[in-house]
């Protein structure tokens, strides 16, 4: 006669130390590890910097122009990428590159991020003539092109980190704000917002202990989803000429100096817009993930 499983046995089951590496391999499964790898290594090139470049980034070698990879005929594992048109290794520069790619994201989503929050917060909670006032900006600000806000800029202020950080920072705080306009458009109607206002707490308060703490979830997956996007924009600035100036490394800039040579040296422009494939589509995917994760109905699937 079979035995009979009862919900205390099932528990025990599911309890069980024999269990417990079976749910450990599942949840480790379940990571984005493609998104975790690439990020991994972009922040060890963008940490380690000169410690781990294989040559100066701005090293000048007419007689090592246009080396080919290593695994073509001619290469050598000395310059395992090859080197460009004025003989710079292009390993070395795309590992340069990075870090002004990320600190150009850090900055911009942190700045964008934080003034589009407040807006949003503000522009939610308080309703009324300030709501409208403040959404009638962000329409504004969002019909400027940012590219004419980047010619504008570069002509005011110079091309340069600065500039780039600035234009992204204009372009992308409109995100945040209506967004986090909705979420707080739904959250102020809680009841426990309204028992916040009945004790006596100030507006600064309820922002910090019941609303914030609220939107971080859906901070943390726009800013996610963004890092390929401000990412792409930098290269973009950076390829016309409006962004990252020489000393200075840049995937976009990389791209710029590279177009006259893709006939006869296709990795010169293959490889660094292979670099922001590889980010841009581990910051979606990392998104994606972070998304799902935090979204309760997603996680019931």
């Amino acid at each position: 006669m079979a035995e009979s499983t009862t919900p205390d046995t099932a528990l025990a089951g599911a309890l069980s130390p024999a269990s417990t590496p079976a749910r450990v391999r599942s949840r480790a499964a379940e990571l984005p590890w493609f998104s975790l790898s690439v990020f991994a290594v972009l922040l060890v090139c963008a940490i380690g910097g000169e410690l781990l470049f294989p040559h100066d980034p701005n090293a000048l070698d007419l007689g090592l122009a246009f080396a080919p990879p290593a695994w073509q005929a001619g290469g050598s594992w000395a310059y395992a990428l090859g080197t460009d048109n004025l003989g710079r290794d292009v390993l070395t520069r795309i590992m340069a590159g990075t870090r002004i790619s990320l600190v150009v994201a850090l900055y911009a989503i942190v700045i964008s991020g934080g003034i589009g929050t407040v807006v949003g917060m503000i522009a939610g909670y308080v309703g009324g003539r300030v709501d409208t006032v403040l959404m009638r900006l962000v329409d504004i600000q969002m019909s400027i092109p940012a590219l004419a806000l980047a010619l504008v800029l570069a002509a005011v202020l110079g091309p340069g980190f600065e500039t780039v950080v600035i234009v992204i920072v204009v372009t992308y705080w409109t995100w945040y704000a209506r967004i986090v306009r909705g979420e707080v458009l739904s959250l102020k109607e809680r009841d426990y917002v309204a028992l916040a206002k009945v004790a006596g707490c100030g507006t600064c308060t309820i922002f910090r202990r019941h609303l914030l703490p609220n939107i971080l979830n859906t901070l943390l997956v726009l800013a996610t989803l963004q890092v390929g996007q401000v990412i792409i924009f930098e290269a973009s600035l950076s390829f016309l000429g409006l962004g990252i100036q020489q000393p200075d490394v840049s995937w976009g800039l990389m791209l710029a100096d590279a177009r006259n040579y893709i006939s006869n040296a296709w990795w010169v422009i293959t490889l660094p817009g292979i670099a922001i494939m590889l980010t841009c589509l581990a910051s979606n995917l990392l998104g994606d993930w972070l998304r799902d994760r935090f979204d309760p109905k997603r996680r019931q699937l």
